[in-house]
C-alpha cells in the first residue's frame, strides 16, 4: 500500500501540473471528498476540478516543489510549494500541505492546508 499511495501522489500532482482534468478525475474516486482548512467544507470531485481548471488558467506554468512526500497509513502526506508566474510577471509561491486517503489506487479523501491570503493573489 505504501508504494501504491506514493505512485498515486506522483500521478496526481503530475496531472495537476499538466492541467489534465480528465486524468485528475480518473485518480479521484467518484465519490471522493476534498476538504480545505480555510473554508472548513467539503467539495465534490467536480467542484474541485472547477477550481483546478481556474488555477490552471490563472497560473499556467504552475509547478509543485515537493518538500516532503511520505506514505501514511491509508494514503500519503505531501508538503509542497506551488510555484509559478502571475499575469503581471511577479513570482508566485504558496506553501501547502495535503493529506490524502487512497483506496484501490484512487484518492478517496484529500485534505488541503494552505493560507487563503496567499491563494487570494491569484484572484487579483
Amino acid at each position: 500500500m505504501d508504494g501504491e499511495a506514493l505512485l498515486v501522489a506522483e500521478r496526481f500532482f503530475h496531472a495537476i501540473e499538466a492541467g489534465d482534468a480528465e486524468a485528475i478525475a480518473r485518480i479521484y474516486a467518484p465519490d471522493a471528498c476534498i476538504w480545505h482548512n480555510f473554508s472548513q467544507r467539503e467539495q465534490t470531485v467536480e467542484e474541485n476540478l472547477k477550481v483546478l481548471r481556474w488555477m490552471a488558467h490563472k497560473l499556467p506554468d504552475r509547478r509543485y516543489e515537493v518538500l516532503r512526500r511520505v506514505a501514511i497509513p491509508g494514503g500519503f502526506m505531501q508538503q509542497h510549494v506551488v510555484r509559478g508566474m502571475l499575469a503581471d510577471g511577479a513570482d508566485f509561491a504558496m506553501p501547502a500541505c495535503v493529506i490524502c486517503l487512497v483506496e484501490d489506487g484512487r484518492i478517496t479523501r484529500l485534505e488541503e492546508y494552505l493560507d487563503p491570503a496567499q491563494a487570494a493573489v491569484l484572484s487579483a
